[in-house]
């Protein structure tokens, strides 16, 4: 193999020797992929696709041995890192230019315990692939609601979605993980082994590490729930928001609703008249007894005059891959975030001007309403900083023509700009695009002096930066 040109930690070059590589390579269960390789583009290509980034060297891992390997390479030659679990995160940390790729996509294995109601989980698996083998014992893992979506980002970043406030964050039913340090050290990290940096890599997102498996906790669920959309036309939304809000504030632990503005999709169950319209849809599930759903969503499914009304018993790991043809890989995106205490008047008022700029048709607001079981959970008790309930907005920009760009991130960075005053701060990590660097820092809040404390400990030289970054405190302190 020849010489080869890799970026360094400081975007520098350095020259690595061609045998160097090749015996790395043989080291390895797995395999290198490199830019003479034939799958080099498809490794390299992740779910947002205005991510196109070429890395120097892919490593493709086989299992924990390969990660260290890997790590210990990068760290040895002072060469950037970047992480794949899933290449679903919207900064797309998940690839590097010019440096060295741990990608873990190959290691999707879940074993599931029933009657401990355990489960262990590699890096690569998706939400998919955790539904599956969790809901075929009745079992099931809090988790997001794209099941194209990586267990590994998720969890370190959060993880909300369908039961959330019913069962927790993602990370909140973490039990113990399995993570290469910088030192190049695998160690089994949990409550009671290495506490500090477990609360760190719960919430501290790819800050701490490679974490190569991960030991949930998981709660009992019926094949079932009562899930479905409640769709309304644009004109009613100010209304359908303001009863909506009121709605939840007695809604119990099992309800989850979002409301979600878009132009309307051409699903087989609306009137071809409202295809391409601005409509507000209510998602809404109940993970509990089927009859009594029905009561705790009657009141939701009351509002307005809905165009359609489609919420009735489906099978859980059907209902998280509802949303997925929405979210399939190839499109552009760029997102923006804010947390809200609540949905007040003056956000409301915000978010409806935006609906009526939508630039392109894939483009939608989400509003995500977290809370219940979640937000009984201290502050300081993980990494997570925000329990108490709120909402989460997330603009997505979506389009597909690289001319759109402008507009589209215009629109996204303009409403985000808007709902400023009515924010508090603090941010979910996982929806925080590539330019938020300077957000890092006010979306941990308090927690955040502990992450860069914990970060001088097992990271120094900041070797895992690919990722909304935790700088360690003794840079910190140099740059103030």
């Amino acid at each position: 193999m020849d010489d080869l040109n890799l970026t360094t930690l400081q975007r520098g070059q350095t020259r690595v020797k061609g045998s160097t590589i090749e015996a790395f390579a043989a080291a390895l269960r797995g395999r290198l992929i490199t830019r003479d390789d034939a799958d080099y583009d498809e490794a390299r290509t992740i779910w947002n696709s205005m991510i196109d980034r070429r890395p120097a060297m892919i490593v493709r891992c086989a299992g924990a041995g390969d990660a260290v390997k890997a790590v210990r390479f990068a760290r040895d030659n002072g060469l950037l890192l970047a992480i794949r679990g899933g290449g679903h995160n919207i900064a797309g940390n998940a690839i590097c230019d010019g440096g060295v790729v741990i990608d873990l996509s190959a290691m999707r294995s879940v074993w599931v315990d029933p009657a401990t109601r355990r489960m262990r989980v590699e890096p690569g698996a998706t939400l998919a692939d955790v539904d599956a083998e969790t809901q075929a014992f009745g079992l099931v893992l809090p988790t997001g609601i794209n099941s194209t979506t990586g267990i590994a980002g998720l969890t370190l970043g959060g993880g909300f979605g369908w039961t959330t406030r019913k069962f927790g964050l993602t990370l909140d039913n973490l039990i113990s993980v399995d993570v290469v340090t910088a030192a190049g050290e695998l160690k089994r990290v949990s409550e009671k082994e290495e506490p500090e940096l477990f609360w760190a890599l719960r919430g501290g997102g790819g800050n701490f590490g490679v974490v190569t498996s991960f030991e949930f906790r998981l709660h009992d669920l019926p094949g079932e729930v009562l899930a479905g959309l409640v769709v309304h036309p644009f004109a009613d939304a100010e209304m359908v928001l303001r009863q909506y809000r009121q709605q939840l504030e007695t809604a119990p632990d099992e309800l989850t609703c979002w409301a979600v503005m878009r132009k309307a999709p051409p699903l087989p169950f609306l009137p071809a008249e409202w295809h391409g319209k601005e409509v507000l849809v209510l998602a809404m599930c109940y993970c509990g007894n089927l009859q009594a759903g029905e009561t705790a969503t009657a009141g939701l499914r009351s509002i307005g005059k809905p165009i359609a009304d489609v919420v009735g018993p489906a099978p859980f790991a059907a209902w998280q891959q509802a949303f997925d043809p929405l979210l399939t890989p190839g499109a552009r995106n760029y997102w923006k975030s804010q947390d809200f205490a609540r949905l007040s008047d003056p956000a409301i008022s915000v978010l409806l001007d935006a609906v009526r700029k939508l630039p392109g048709p894939e483009c939608e607001i989400f509003i995500g309403h977290v809370g219940g079981a979640a937000g009984r959970i201290g502050h300081e008790a993980t990494a997570f900083p925000q329990r108490s309930s709120h909402f989460v907005m997330n603009v997505h920009a979506r389009w597909r023509e690289k001319g759109m760009d402008q507009t589209c991130i215009g629109w996204a960075k303009g409403l985000f700009e808007a709902t400023r005053p009515h924010a508090i701060g603090t941010a979910y990590i996982n929806f925080m695009p590539e330019d938020e660097a300077d957000r890092v820092e006010a979306a941990y809040g308090m927690n955040y002096r502990r992450l860069a404390e914990i970060k001088r400990r097992y990271d120094p030289q900041n070797l895992f930066r690919m990722n909304q970054n935790v700088k360690p405190l003794a840079e910190m302190r140099a740059a103030s």
